[in-house]
């Protein structure tokens, strides 16, 4: 049976939604931006108006200004973004149970089987629904698979139903450059270009033993998506992806000159991975860290732990190895991120190591278990460690006081 997928994308979403709250940005250049103060002065997304003045998302705050002198830049205010993105996906479960979120403002439709099985006339009618009961407009790509859906939801905007068969696909998606394929990123996009590989079109024709060898097995797959083989399933909309790690980074406000600094952040931002890791219990068998220098260049490194843990101080210390064993110090560092991965389930039997003390581990378990238990109860900043008190130069945590007894004079 051939399928029936869709895919539905919120146009502009961010600024859709604060056009919705504030009717008065209607027909304004608007750009919904981090926070200067907080060095996320980025364009987080635009109006149609401000992108046809030159405004891109990534563009920093001051530079969106000056090619748009009249931007209206907005704070984002992501529970409402939650709230729209909830809105629309029951709109589209009226229709099928088979709903696959891709991010908050893109999701696919299985229609196959359904009595609602004509999809360009169900695209139609989601795409009436969205503009007269969320007042927004939604691009949405129909096909016969999951791939050119999403190409088809990208090729007329805004507010366009878009139809991408067997019969036309060749038409219609070869002719478009290869870096429109999901998953060819501008990496690829340039090995693909050495090649004389340009075109998604050329992509299909090209020998896919050849595309192994140069891509490995990410080759193989795209040549599938570009030949229209894609055969990957829409998701049930109670299905939860699994986890596969849990990490933490932020950007900070000031830069970070020397490695203590970036040891509390880490040491910081760790108190959030360990509590994730009791909370779904998981251990982790490996630490990754990605850092971000002042120029916004990034590197990323990882390895493997001696024994899987829970504990965030096992975590950064051991990120704070990889960092320190890793960075040149050229330039001072913008933004840390450190994810536990390899999980495993915390009930999982583990292989004992010879210099590893059991008892000690146990104990250093208890106390982490108990310190989650009096955040739970008093919040997160009823215990700290001693060292991160004061400023971590990291958004939204102030300096931590501790007021001590006067002193007393004989």
């Amino acid at each position: 049976m051939a399928r029936t997928i869709l895919h539905s994308d919120l146009n502009s979403f961010y600024a859709s939604v604060e056009t919705v709250l504030d009717p008065t940005l209607r027909g304004k250049a608007v750009a919904v931006c981090g926070s200067t103060e907080d060095r996320h002065g980025i364009v987080l997304a635009k109006s149609d108006l401000a992108k046809k003045a030159g405004v891109k998302t990534g563009m920093a705050n001051w530079e969106a200004q000056r090619v748009c002198p009249e931007l209206l830049i907005l704070h984002p205010q992501y529970e409402q973004y939650v709230k729209y993105s909830r809105l629309a996906r029951e709109i589209y479960q009226r229709y099928t149970d088979r709903v696959e979120p891709f991010g908050m403002d893109e999701c696919w439709l299985d229609l196959t089987g359904c009595r609602y099985a004509d999809g360009p006339v169900v695209a139609d009618e989601i795409r009436r629904t969205i503009r007269d009961e969320l007042g927004m407009t939604v691009s949405i790509g129909v096909s016969f698979n999951k791939i050119f859906a999403k190409l088809g939801s990208d090729l007329k905007k805004p507010d366009a139903v878009t139809l991408i068969s067997e019969e036309n696909f060749r038409e219609t998606i070869w002719p478009l450059p290869a870096s429109e394929l999901i998953y060819v990123g501008p990496a690829t996009t340039r090995k693909l270009a050495t090649y004389g590989i340009h075109t998604i079109g050329q992509l299909a024709t090209t020998s896919p033993d050849f595309l192994k060898r140069l891509l490995g097995v990410n080759g193989l797959a795209i040549w599938r998506f570009a030949a229209g083989l894609d055969a990957s399933r829409v998701m049930h909309q109670d299905y939860t992806v699994p986890i596969k790690s849990i990490g933490h980074g932020i950007t900070c406000v000031e830069d970070l000159i020397d490695s203590e600094e970036v040891w509390k952040v880490m040491l910081q931002l760790s108190q959030e991975i360990g509590r994730k890791l009791r909370q779904n219990d998981f251990k982790a068998r490996g630490v990754q860290i990605t850092v971000k220098d002042n120029s916004l260049a990034w590197r990323q490194y990882q390895t493997m732990l001696d024994i899987p843990t829970q504990s965030p101080l096992e975590l950064a210390r051991k990120g704070r190895w990889l960092f320190d064993k890793n960075y040149d110090w050229r330039v001072p560092v913008r933004a840390v991120t450190i994810r536990a991965i390899n999980l495993i389930p915390a009930s999982q039997p583990i292989q004992l190591n010879l210099y590893d003390d059991p008892v000690r581990r146990e104990k250093r378990e208890r106390l982490d278990g108990a310190i989650e238990d009096i955040r739970a109860r008093f919040g997160k900043g009823a215990i700290i460690n001693a060292c991160l008190m004061g400023n971590l130069k990291m958004p939204g945590l102030g300096v931590h006081e501790v007021n001590l007894p006067g002193m007393m004079f004989q």
